[in-house]
C-alpha cells in the first residue's frame, strides 16, 4: 500500500469498517422478507454498505481533525496525528468535502430507486451529528448527556435504520428492541474509550460524560448499559424465534452472555482500578493511570468481541427466514 494511502487509512480509522457491517446485516436481517428481487437486493446491498462506510469515514476525519490538539498530548494517538500532519490537514479537509457530495449522490439515488426518501432525511441526520459530534463550535462530545446521546444516534440507530428501510418501510417490534439493545451495548463497550481519553479530557475541560461523573462511576455505568444491551438484544432474538415456532434456535443467543460475560471480566477489572485510583489512601496514582489507560485501550478488541457476536446472530437470522 502506497505511504499516502496507509496515512489516509489511518486518518480515517479503517479498522472501524468491520464493525460498520454490523449495522448493515442487522438492517438486513430484520428488514429482508422473502421473496425478494435479486437486483433490488444487490443495490439494496451495495449502496447501503457503501453509504454507511463512506459516513463512518467522515465521521472519523472529522474527529481525527478535530481532536487534533488534544490528540497531541496523548502519547498513544502519536501515530495518528503524524499521519495527519504528514497527510495535510487542508487536503483531509477537501477529501471530506468530496466524500460528503459522493454520498448525497449515493444516497439520493438509492431513495429514488427504493421510493425511500427517508434514508435521505436519515443520512442528513446521521452525517450532520456525526461531524458535529467532534466539530466546533457545537462539539456534541463535550455537552455531558448529549455526548452519549449522539454516539449511541451515529454508531447504531441512523446507521442500522438506514440499512433496515432500504429492505422495508414496516415497523418490526422486536427489531425496535434489538436497536434498543444495540444501541446501549454500542455505548456500553465505548464507555472504556473515553475512560482512557479521561485524563487528557479533563485537562482540557472537555466535559464529556466520563469527566462529569469520574473514572469509577462511568465504569460501573458502562458495565450496566453493556448488560441491559445484550439482554436486550438476546431477548429479541427469543421474542422473534417464538414467533416463527423456531425457538429451539435460542441456543445460539448463548453466545451473547458467554461473550460479554468475558468483556464485562474487563470491565471490572478497570472498575476495580479506578476505584483505586479515586480511593483516599492511593499512593501512586501516575502509575495506576498507567495501567487504567493500558486496560482500557484494548477496548477496540472488545469492541470486535461484541459488535461480530451480534453479526453472526443476525446472519442466522437472515437465514432462517429464507430456509424455514
Amino acid at each position: 500500500m502506497p505511504a499516502a494511502a496507509k496515512l489516509f487509512a489511518k486518518i480515517s480509522r479503517f479498522e472501524f469498517l468491520l464493525p460498520n457491517l454490523g449495522s448493515l446485516v442487522m438492517g438486513l436481517a430484520w428488514g429482508a422478507t422473502p421473496p425478494i428481487d435479486p437486483t433490488k437486493l444487490t443495490v439494496s446491498v451495495v449502496l447501503s454498505f457503501l453509504i454507511i462506510n463512506l459516513s463512518s469515514i467522515i465521521g472519523a476525519q472529522a474527529n481525527t481533525l478535530y481532536d487534533y490538539k488534544l490528540d497531541l498530548k496523548d502519547e498513544r494517538k502519536k501515530e495518528l496525528v503524524q499521519a495527519l500532519d504528514s497527510f495535510g490537514h487542508k487536503k483531509v479537509r477537501d477529501i471530506m468535502i468530496l466524500e460528503i457530495c459522493l454520498t448525497l449522490v449515493l444516497v439520493s439515488a438509492l431513495a429514488l430507486y427504493l421510493k425511500e426518501p427517508i434514508l435521505l432525511a436519515l443520512w442528513i441526520l446521521g452525517i450532520s451529528l456525526g461531524i458535529a459530534f467532534s466539530a466546533p463550535p457545537l462539539r456534541l462530545k463535550a455537552r455531558f448527556w448529549i455526548g452519549p446521546i449522539c454516539q449511541m444516534l451515529v454508531l447504531a440507530v441512523f446507521p442500522v435504520l438506514f440499512a433496515y428501510y432500504a429492505f422495508t418501510s414496516e415497523i418490526n417490534a422486536y427489531f425496535l428492541i434489538s436497536l434498543a439493545g444495540l444501541s446501549l451495548s454500542v455505548y456500553g463497550v465505548i464507555v472504556p474509550t473515553e475512560i482512557r481519553d479521561y485524563f487528557g479530557d479533563k485537562a482540557m475541560n472537555i466535559q464529556t460524560l466520563t469527566v462529569r461523573l469520574g473514572l469509577s462511576r462511568a465504569a460501573l455505568m458502562g458495565i450496566v448499559v453493556l448488560s441491559t444491551g445484550a439482554a436486550l438484544t438476546g431477548t429479541a432474538l427469543l421474542l422473534e424465534w417464538y414467533r416463527n415456532q423456531l425457538l429451539v434456535l435460542g441456543i445460539f443467543v448463548l453466545a451473547i452472555p458467554i461473550v460479554v460475560t468475558f468483556v464485562l471480566s474487563k470491565f471490572w477489572k478497570l472498575y476495580g482500578l479506578t476505584r483505586e485510583y479515586e480511593g483516599p489512601n492511593s499512593q501512586d496514582r501516575l502509575a495506576l493511570e498507567g495501567k487504567i489507560t493500558d486496560l482500557s485501550s484494548e477496548n477496540p478488541k472488545w469492541i470486535m468481541l461484541v459488535t461480530q457476536t451480534y453479526s453472526i446472530l443476525w446472519i442466522i437470522l437472515l437465514l432462517t427466514k429464507f430456509i424455514f
